[in-house]
């Protein structure tokens, strides 16, 4: 701890430490009556494939909303809103969808009904729909519609082992995460007909966890069978790049079954190898490294290194009207911070095992009074973990608002503590809770009526002429870059398609 303290000490003498951070939020749009909206795209809303903050993710019923990279939490979030508050008035221009404020999705039509997202006709944005398409017939497209928020954080002076050893820290105390900020105890029945869970049933149409926290970050959502068999290291840039390396390149029997092509000559996938691209490894937090144009994010990490990590376990909160708020970004700085500045030992299988099991057992049980997780082999209460990393975080956030000023970061600390002790403040027990008083406990009733309530108030907040203008010249330019695109491709799709997956460009060179 002394190590730790010198180096807060150095920190706090920094105005604002130079910390960054970014937020990518999805949103599926939705009916008035709750379903899934299978319309196009918002023209208004300008190119999916090249606007700077308004794209889509896995179908184009899911919006993803992108800020830039900012100094402080409250500039994040102000721009964060500014975006909302754009597409908010796109789609009640266009007629009368919302945005989904949950993270678990509104009503779903049959698999196959659901929408991939479509990005025009260059052979980039026909690459990004065949890679969806392929997703779709991995792990079904119901699982692709969950959606999260991603919180993207760095601080100058971090090398790559530094990264590295933030994100083993980080795995290891995650389910923290997961336990005061997971808001997805419960689920339309649509999502998972036709598969075997481990649910409960709530109402008729309503499925959940009694003492879930992320239905998301569970057995139901983002889990594969392949990606299980990958042993990734985090032990260092190198070691991680081979295992992505491999996955990458390694052909796997069931894809290759499947087909590039079908008979008729449609694409099924990209590739017929364990991940088509990288995007394709989940994680609950991945080292990324900004892409040149066309590059391979393989190869953007293995020749220049880790720049920022990605959080990717946020559920969205259907309390808060832009899905996160200052409280949460402030804990989630100093529990980074502290990951970074905190040794951090090699992982290994068991324990890479361990924070697996981990992750399910609060995910499904979280709120389960004397739950019990693994810790290097030993049983140890949720609680009585949880309260520990928070008192380590108290010097980090003591620092942070010594350097910033106010009391944010002890606040949020507080906040949690507050949280461990009364799980009735979390917000999935608030979610249950609300449920079951206002919307017979019926999950799309009250999703529904937090995406109107929601909307109304975003609508009604000011909303300048002046920033209307700035929104809609950025869709008007994003157009016409993606017709740019469009007009100046040369060569055949699957010769694009080829020489895009080709191992050649993942890179090769060794890591210092």
């Amino acid at each position: 701890m002394t190590a730790l303290k010198s180096m807060l000490d150095a920190l706090a003498a920094q105005e604002r430490l130079g910390m960054r951070r970014g937020i990518e939020k999805e949103s599926l749009r939705a009916q008035p009556s709750g379903w899934l909206a299978l319309t196009p795209h918002p023209v208004a809303l300008g190119s999916a494939l090249t606007h700077p903050h308004i794209t889509t993710d896995y179908s184009e019923s899911q919006l993803e909303l992108i800020t830039g990279v900012h100094d402080s939490v409250d500039a994040c979030l102000a721009e964060l809103r500014a975006i909302h508050q754009f597409t908010y008035r796109c789609l009640q221009a266009e007629g009368d969808e919302m945005l989904w404020v949950s993270s678990m999705p509104s009503g779903l039509p049959t698999d196959e009904t659901i929408p991939l997202g479509r990005y025009g006709s260059s052979n980039i944005g026909r690459a990004k729909s065949v890679y969806r398409m392929g997703l779709g017939h991995r792990y079904g497209r119901r699982m692709q519609t969950i959606s999260g928020i991603h919180y993207n954080w760095s601080l100058p002076g971090l090398d790559n082992d530094d990264y590295f050893g933030l994100i083993r820290n980080f795995r290891r105390q995650a389910f923290l995460l997961l336990y005061l900020f997971g808001a997805s105890p419960a689920v339309c029945s649509t999502f998972v007909e036709g598969r075997q869970h481990e649910l409960q049933r709530l109402s008729e149409r309503t499925l959940y966890m009694p003492h879930g926290t992320s239905l998301r970050m569970g057995k139901l959502g983002y889990q594969s069978e392949a990606q299980a068999t990958l042993a990734v290291s985090y032990n260092g840039l190198e070691g991680y790049a081979d295992s992505l390396h491999d996955a990458l390149t390694r052909p796997w029997p069931a894809y290759q079954n499947l087909g590039v092509q079908n008979p008729g000559g449609d694409y099924n996938q990209l590739a017929t190898t364990l991940l088509q691209i990288e995007n394709e490894f989940y994680g609950t937090i991945r080292p990324k490294r900004t892409i040149t144009s066309g590059e391979r994010p393989l190869h953007a990490l293995r020749e220049r290194g880790v720049e920022y990590i990605e959080v990717r376990l946020m559920d969205l909160n259907p309390f808060v009207d832009i899905g996160i708020d200052a409280n949460t970004l402030h804990f989630l700085d100093v529990f980074l911070l502290h990951c970074a500045l905190s040794d951090s030992a090699p992982d290994s299988p068991e324990e890479i095992r361990e924070i697996g099991l981990n992750q399910h057992l609060t995910a499904a049980r979280g709120r389960e009074l004397g739950l019990k997780l693994q810790r290097q082999g030993r049983p140890v209460v949720l609680t009585d973990w949880a309260s520990e990393i928070l008192r380590e975080l108290q010097p980090v956030a003591l620092a942070l608002d010594k350097a910033q000023g106010g009391t944010a970061h002890v606040d949020a600390l507080a906040n949690a503590e507050r949280a461990v002790q009364d799980p009735t403040q979390l917000p999935s027990a608030q979610v249950l809770r609300a449920m079951a008083e206002q919307h017979n406990d019926v999950f799309v009733g009250f999703v529904r009526e937090q995406s109107r309530q929601t909307q109304a108030a975003l609508l009604a907040e000011p909303w300048s002429a002046e920033e209307q203008a700035r929104f809609e010249a950025m869709s008007t330019e994003s157009l016409a870059a993606q017709r740019r695109i469009e007009s100046g491709d040369t060569m055949s799709f699957e010769v694009f398609r080829q020489h895009y997956v080709s191992p050649d460009r993942l890179g090769l060179e060794s890591v210092a």
